[in-house]
């Protein structure tokens, strides 16, 4: 069995095609977008809105990394 076969805590991820984890390595995202993709992905299954406000934030984090990165 892989690693990302299994789910320590929980199993907010284990209904998914593919976990959010596997969908970041194999883009090569960032930690910032990885968290955006992980929040906003198990929101319903986890945290509700509290989880929509932490993707917020790392939107927030991005926008303005990326604004003193000029892209």
């Amino acid at each position: 069995m892989s690693e990302l076969d299994k789910q320590v805590a929980g199993s907010h991820y284990q209904d998914y095609a593919i976990q959010p984890l596997e969908f970041i390595t194999k883009n090569k995202l960032s930690y910032i977008q990885g968290n955006i993709i992980k929040y906003v992905v198990r929101y319903e299954q986890k945290n509700g809105i509290e989880d929509l406000d932490k993707a917020i934030h790392y939107i927030n984090i991005l926008k303005e990394v990326s604004r003193e990165k000029k892209i």
